[in-house]
Order: C-alpha cells, then structure tokens, then sequence
C-alpha cells in the first residue's frame, strides 16, 4: 500500500482508541455519576483530567520521540494508555477516577502527537491534507462505533466494560507500528526542563483551579488558589521562553499567521466545540429521560456526517480556498451548535440526528482546514515544536470547553431557578457556548487570501494577491 495511505491507517489505530473510549465514556455519564454517589457535572472532571493530561506532556512529545525514536516512543505511548483504561475500569470513587484518566492521557499525549508528527516528516506538503483524511476515516469509525456501544454496554452489562472496548485495536496498534512506523527522529536538543516544569505545572494547576471552582473535589479558596498560582506560572514561562535559547514551546511560531489563525482561532473554535461529548448526552438522558443506549443511537450521527465530508474536504479546499472555508464555516458551525438549544424531548428524533449528521459535517471540515493551515508556513526543522504547540493548545481548548459547559449549565439553573440539569437548561447553555465558537472567525478573517495554497492545490489569481497586504496580513 502507498505510505501516504498506510502510515495514516497505522496512526488511526491511536485516534480509534481514544475517540472510541471518549465517546463511549460520554454516553455513559449519568449512570457513572449515580454508581459513583457523585453530581453528574461533578463528572466533567474525569472529562477534563485526561484532556489535561494530554495539554500538560504533548509538549515533551517531540523531544521523546526525537531522544528514542517514534517507532518505540509510539509502541509505548499505546501501551500506557490500555494500562490507564484498566485502571479506569477497577476504580470506586470519583478521585480515583480521575487519577486513571490522567494516566490514561499521559499515554495518549504522546501516542496522537507522534503519529501526526512521523506524517508531517514522512509525507510531502503536497499530499498532506489527503492524508489527514485518511488519518481521520477509520479513527471516525470510533466515534460512530463508541455511543451506542457505550450505550449498550451500560444499559445491559455494566459501564466498566466500556474501558475494556479498545484493548484488541490497541495491540493490532502496537504490532503495526512495530512493523511499519519509521524510526523517524531529529537532533536532540537539551530539554527545557524548566519551561516543561512551569508550562506543565502552570495548565495542571490553572485548569484544575478552574474545573474545580464549582465546589467539586475541593473547596472553593482553594480552587481559587490553584487559579491563581497555575496563572502565575504561565506567565512565568513566557517569560522564560523570551529568553531561553531553545524553549519547551516556541512562543515565536505564533508569528506566523497561517499557525496564528489555525492554533489561536481553532482553539477558540475547539472551546465550544469540546462542550458537546458533555452537554448533548447530559440534555438527552437528564432532560429529556433517553436510557443510554438510545441517547448513544442519537448522538453517534455526527460521526457519519464527519466521515462524509472527509471524502470531500480536499475538494472543496481546492475550489474556494482556506481563507473562505475557514471563516464562513466558523459562523455555520457555531450557530448549528447553538441550534442543538433548540431541541425537546418532543422533537422528533429523525430531526435531531438529520441536524447532527449535518453540523458533523461542516465541523469536519472546520477540523480539517484547521489542522493543515497550522502547519502551512512551518519549516520542517521546526514541525516538532509546532506540533507540539498546536496539540497542546487544542486538548487544553477542548478540557476548557467542557469546564466552561458545566459552569454555562449551573449559571442558567442560577439564573432561571431550574436545576441544572433540567431540560430547560440545556438550550441556553448551548447558546453560550456556540457564540464562543463563533468568535474563532475574527482569526480566520484575517487570514491572507493565499493562505494555505500548496495545500490545498489551489492557484489564486493573480489579482487577488495583489491586493494591499496591510488589509490581508496583520502585523507580527
């Protein structure tokens, strides 16, 4: 098989694990909170404590796989993470919950990364954006697979089982790997240890601060205090990374405006993106009174939608461009998004997965654009700390989303005097969160009109780029 196929196959058996055990976690939810005597808001932390995993080591991904090689630091990051999925499945207790989620992120922070990263050094930039869809068609698989299994496992077995789904894809990973995946590594520089201490403590503290400011786990002066110390860290390291020579994250790379745009503005868009695998099956069971199994029926479409636009997303690049794409499917994202609000438990069904296989869709495509953009200006010398950065601010935007969900549903029940997890509380809180989402499109505004064009194959008339920079280009 052409390694511009083969390579993302082998790559999509981590993504199919982790969007399989994510999804199907998801469905499962409220019968978790209920046989762990916990709120079932108070779950957004087993959510959040492996996205924050992810933000706090993603960082060191490419120094790993560069000191050891990507095959081995692959092999081993899939092997860690089936170890976490066991220790999710012996837990007793919302703590310990989290604890074998965060190992489970610790293994998955170094497992997508450093398969992304053998595709950006292994294939050309010209078939880049047709193996992120090759990379993403199978790992979609998971999320059409992971709700209604998820459902079924916890409607008539038992949620534990869930973590013991994606076992058999995680060995076939680890086997392939050994085989196929090339050692692929660059010069070694010194680690920045202090930049990796100060980034990693500064998000785990500062986001931990946050999720927890809702009373849960701790109390609330000292959520405020891990905020404020977490916050204070991270401006510390900007402040180191100014000075270091080789710092952990290369702040610098922001200059560019195509990593600008997909990293900053897809961040943004990641926020109110990350609210759905809590809000959607929360509204489904605790509003509108779906057993898990036919909320996962319902919410699994958004997967199919997703896998429909992958066949077609270089296309349609080619034809209007990164710049169009990205900013106008930004606004029709965000308010499908906060459309979700409008749903009752009397719509019908065929409606509400009709809207999702549509919304899944025009996201996947939003996904698409967002992930190759990041990396049109970016030097090959400089992929590993580009990537690195891009992967860290995508998992901390999505861990962001899912706190921000859980506060946009006990807000609105403040508000209305409903429960927050009453039906009518749902509708409001998606509107916050897909008017976050909508704010990504100021980035994409911006965005030069040849932005992305050796990606998407796309030649752009001459007249239009000689448009005045000023108004295309901002200032680095």
């Amino acid at each position: 098989m052409k390694q511009g196929r083969l390579l993302p196959l082998i790559v999509a058996c981590a993504l199919f694990i982790e969007n399989m055990d994510s999804t199907a976690i998801a469905t499962s939810l409220p019968m978790m909170a209920r046989d762990l005597g916990t709120d079932p808001i108070a779950l957004k932390l087993a959510l959040t404590a492996y996205l924050l995993a992810l933000a706090v080591f993603i960082p060191v991904s490419g120094w790993i796989a560069d000191r050891f090689g990507a095959r081995r630091t692959f092999m081993a990051a899939i092997g860690v993470f089936l170890l976490g999925s066991l220790a999710c499945a012996a837990c007793h207790s919302l703590e310990t919950l989290v604890a074998a989620r965060f190992v489970q992120g610790m293994g998955g922070a170094l497992m997508v990364p450093v398969g992304r990263l053998v595709l950006l050094r292994a294939i050309p930039k010209s078939e880049l954006v047709a193996a992120w869809s090759w990379l993403a068609i199978p790992a979609l698989v998971a999320p059409v697979l992971g709700p209604p299994l998820g459902g079924f496992i916890t409607t008539y077995f038992h949620w534990r089982w869930i973590f013991g789904i994606n076992l058999p894809m995680g060995m076939l990973g680890i086997e392939l790997a050994r085989r196929y995946i090339p050692d692929v590594r660059e010069d070694v520089k010194p680690l920045d240890w202090r930049g990796f201490a100060l980034s990693g403590f500064g998000l785990a503290l500062a986001m931990f601060g946050f999720s927890t400011l809702g009373r849960h786990l701790v109390s609330l002066p000292v959520a405020l205090g891990c905020l404020a110390v977490g916050l204070a860290a991270l401006i510390g390291y900007v402040v180191h990374a100014r000075r270091h020579p080789h710092p952990l994250l290369d702040l610098r790379l922001f200059r560019l405006p195509t990593f600008r745009a997909g990293v900053l503005g897809g961040g943004v868009f990641r926020v109110g993106i990350g609210a759905i695998p809590f809000l959607l099956p929360l509204m489904l069971q605790l509003g509108f009174g779906l057993d898990p199994l036919h909320s996962g029926l319902l919410t699994f479409a958004s997967a199919i939608g997703a896998i429909g636009m992958k066949t077609i997303a270089t296309r349609v690049l080619k034809r209007f461009g990164f710049r169009d794409v990205l900013r106008f499917n930004a606004l029709v994202c965000a308010a499908m998004l906060a459309g979700y609000g409008l749903f009752r438990s009397s719509t019908p069904h065929a409606l509400i997965v009709g809207t999702l296989i549509v919304a899944g869709c025009f996201r996947s495509l939003q996904f698409t654009s967002l992930n190759a953009i990041s990396f049109a200006e970016v030097e090959p010398a400089h992929m590993s700390q580009a990537t690195s950065l891009s992967g860290m601010m995508q998992q901390f935007s999505l861990s962001l989303g899912v706190a921000v969900a859980g506060y946009a549903l006990q807000l609105v029940g403040w508000v209305t005097g409903h429960a927050p997890t009453a039906a009518a509380s749902f509708g409001p809180a998606f509107v916050i969160v897909g008017a976050l989402s909508g704010v990504s499109a100021w980035w994409m505004w911006r965005l030069p009109v040849d932005a992305g064009q050796e990606l998407a194959g796309r030649a752009v008339p001459d007249e239009e780029i000689a448009q005045p920079q000023a108004a295309q280009r901002p200032a680095t």
